[in-house]
């Protein structure tokens, strides 16, 4: 590829989406200033596909998860802080890598749990403990292959979804009011027996539960049936 200035860039084409994916030869990061989203919801989507497109394109296991995960099952469009991506603890140095060799910029934050990169002008956090818990082949197999915008990619079950934000709550952090229209979107596709099964021994992911079970969101939890004692 020359550097000198003097090649003439190809005609785009005008019926495809106005955003350059990034590929193995590219050196510089995506423009920000010629491909301006048109808003904040739609610059975070734009940055998941970009960097979905770019650990698929590099062969990495991955799954997209929050906000951006709810918007891919059908929850609202308005998308919240930034992206997230959960990827094996053992691949992180490997995906770094992918991003540079992109043109992405990677960053290394206080906590050892993630690290992060930006697209468009918006971060993306690569994960790999979610919930206090290791990203796991398990956890990534889980995975629904869905479209995010016009980019198919594997993002997290609706059950895993809800199991993340109902585990990350604690006496520090208990805003159910965000997480409650997640569940109510996401009520028909979620196992929610599953859910209480893996979060509801702690008292602030058993309160939000009975919180969704008093507003009819979901169906009360079936008692136990005991075992006649024989006689």
């Amino acid at each position: 590829m020359r550097t000198d200035g003097q090649d003439t860039p190809p005609a785009r084409d005008t019926a495809a989406p106005d955003l350059r994916l990034a590929t193995e030869e590219s050196t510089q990061p995506p423009s920000q200033e010629q491909d301006l989203p048109r808003d904040r919801s739609q610059a975070i989507l734009e940055a998941a596909k970009q960097v979905g497109a770019i650990l698929k394109r590099a062969g990495h296991k991955f799954a997209l998860a929050g906000s951006v995960a709810v918007y891919a099952h059908g929850g609202s469009g308005r998308l919240q802080h930034d992206a997230d991506f959960c990827v094996l603890p053992d691949e992180a140095d490997a995906v770094a890598a992918s991003l540079r060799e992109a043109g992405l910029p990677v960053r290394l934050p206080p906590e050892d749990w993630l690290l992060k990169t930006s697209c468009f002008d918006q971060d993306v956090d690569i994960i790999f403990e979610l919930a206090h818990r290791p990203v796991t082949v398990d956890l990534l197999a889980r995975a629904e292959e869905l479209p995010v915008d016009s980019v198919h990619m594997p993002v997290l079950s609706a059950t895993d979804v809800l199991v993340s934000l109902n585990s990350a709550f604690s006496e520090h952090h208990c805003d159910f009011g965000a997480v409650l229209p997640v569940a109510r979107s996401l009520r028909e596709k979620v196992d929610w027996d599953d859910v209480r099964r893996r979060c509801a021994d702690e008292p602030m992911p058993a309160a939000f539960l009975f919180l969704l079970e008093r507003l009819n969101v979901i169906e009360p939890e079936r008692p136990s049936v005991p075992q006649r004692e024989q006689p």
